[in-house]
């Protein structure tokens, strides 16, 4: 355990973060300096990456500020797609057409504010700790849902996304206060000891379904969903990329450390059993099998692409959550690999629904008709992402899904969870393929080709040629991620 002071050599990255708030936010009222506002944000993400990638202290696991949070290799991967995420959405945010000037300055801090939540959601392990993290996630993500003030629809996102936010935040802080009644610690670790020797199986699974609630709610799962395609529709195209990608990333990181070393028998990620012979992850195979039914068979009956691919996200929640609850070291990997893939395909898919909004008003699947004969390049990247998305070969989603079944039938239990995820599969590929058939089915003569900004233009190549890159190479990412764990 290091001292407070000793802590801050291992909190440089988000120290950077921290500084980097107060410089944006104190340049956004000096006249002058305003307009370097967004260079000055992205040169501090930038600083953030390197002094990441030149942390070596990951290879060992470190408790930090009085056990309050654990810096290891688990964090390490997360906040790397986490930080490139989001260094992508503020890069491109500057250039769509949704975001007024004025609100600018203001977006770019809230995104920061809760990319430092996000960061810490990684490394929590005390349970007062966990909480204040998502919340300085959630209240900023409200504002940035709403930030179009004049949109009424933007207003009604932020709105609903409170409500659902602040039910899902009680219930969770209510299974802490259970969990802390039964141990008195609000350490991870000294809980789970503490839990090993409870009597009372009842109130333990009664605060698991509570801690559910709040990660669920985080994470887009059945029942906790109904915010996501209102906030995705309303929000502005960036704020909903982010929000589709980001959060949930970190909800995952946050939900395998404290469901694996709180819930388990040997309180560690490799571990296997459930503690006190709770079956949670048959809970959590019924949770998988619901979110990816809803999440597909709902995004049919969509017409707005924005809404469509909100629905995508609970889907695809779905089939991470069925390798979560296999308990196995290769499901471990196969949600973490999946998640990175997931977050290029993502991406790039609402930076091509921001070319189209900004130069066509597009919003949707029929406003698509035709765009193939004007912009072919950008379509055939779009038609890449689609294929992803679908877990089709040859693209990195079909490596991702082979990873998440084979997570599933490793353990050779939940047989019936693999089928479920299979008719899915070739659901999606109904409500993926109306975008592919709109753009190359169907001519439209009124549309002229407009040539996006630059940034759009090979922000949406470079994110979606990783869809090939990583499906003819992606040993030595695997081989990573299982060291990640130590597996």
């Amino acid at each position: 355990m290091q001292n407070n002071f000793q802590s801050l050599s291992y909190f440089i990255p988000e120290i950077t973060i921290v500084i980097t708030i107060l410089l944006a936010i104190v340049s956004d009222l000096v006249n002058d300096f305003k307009k370097y506002t967004y260079y000055l944000v992205l040169f501090g993400l930038g600083l953030t990456g390197i002094l990441l990638l030149l942390d070596n202290s990951t290879s060992t696991s470190k408790l930090i500020f009085n056990d309050m949070l654990q810096f290891d290799s688990v964090s390490y991967y997360f906040k790397c797609i986490i930080l490139l995420s989001t260094f992508s959405i503020i890069l491109v945010s500057k250039y769509s057409k949704e975001l007024d000037d004025e609100y600018r300055p203001e977006f770019n801090v809230l995104m920061l504010v809760v990319l430092l939540g996000m960061f810490l959601m990684t490394n929590s392990i005390n349970l007062i700790m966990i909480y204040l993290a998502l919340e300085l996630v959630s209240i900023p993500s409200y504002v940035l849902a709403g930030i179009l003030k004049n949109d009424k629809k933007s207003n009604e996102a932020s709105l609903k996304y409170v409500i659902f936010g602040s039910f899902a935040s009680g219930l969770m802080l209510y299974g802490f206060s259970l969990l802390y009644g039964l141990s008195g610690t609000l350490n991870i670790y000294e809980i789970h000891t503490s839990l090993l020797l409870v009597d009372n199986p009842t109130a333990v699974l009664f605060s698991i379904l509570l801690i559910l609630a709040g990660f669920g709610y985080k994470i887009s799962m059945v029942p906790f969903h109904y915010w996501t395609p209102d906030v995705y529709e309303g929000a502005p195209t960036t704020v909903t990329a982010f929000l589709s990608v980001a959060p949930k990333a970190a909800g995952f990181a946050l939900m395998l450390r404290v469901f694996l070393n709180l819930f388990t028998y040997g309180g560690e990620f490799s571990s296997t059993i459930p503690i006190l012979s709770i079956n949670w992850p048959l809970l959590l195979a019924i949770l998988s099998a619901i979110t990816m039914t809803v999440g597909n068979i709902l995004a049919l009956r969509q017409d707005n692409v924005k809404r469509m691919l909100a629905y995508s996200t609970i889907s695809h929640v779905g089939f991470m959550l069925m390798a979560l609850c296999t308990l196995t070291p290769v499901a471990l990997t196969g949600i973490s690999f999946y998640l990175l893939m997931y977050a290029f395909m993502n991406l790039s898919s609402f930076y091509m629904v921001i070319y189209m909004s900004n130069n066509y008003n597009s919003e949707t699947v029929d406003d698509w008709k035709g765009i193939a004969f004007k912009a072919p390049v950008l379509s055939a990247f779009m038609v890449l992402n689609m294929v992803s998305l679908a877990g089709l070969p040859p693209t990195s989603g079909f490596i991702g899904k082979v990873y998440l079944f084979r997570g599933l039938f490793f353990d050779q239990e939940f047989y019936w969870l693999g089928i479920i995820a299979v008719l899915n599969s070739v659901i999606s590929l109904y409500y993926y393929f109306r975008i592919v058939k709109s753009m190359y089915f169907f001519e439209d003569d009124n549309k002229k080709y407009k040539k996006p900004h630059p940034v759009i233009n090979w922000s949406i190549i470079i994110l979606s040629s990783q869809n090939l890159l990583f499906y003819f190479y992606w040993s030595d990412l695997y081989k990573y991620i299982e060291g990640v764990f130590n597996l």
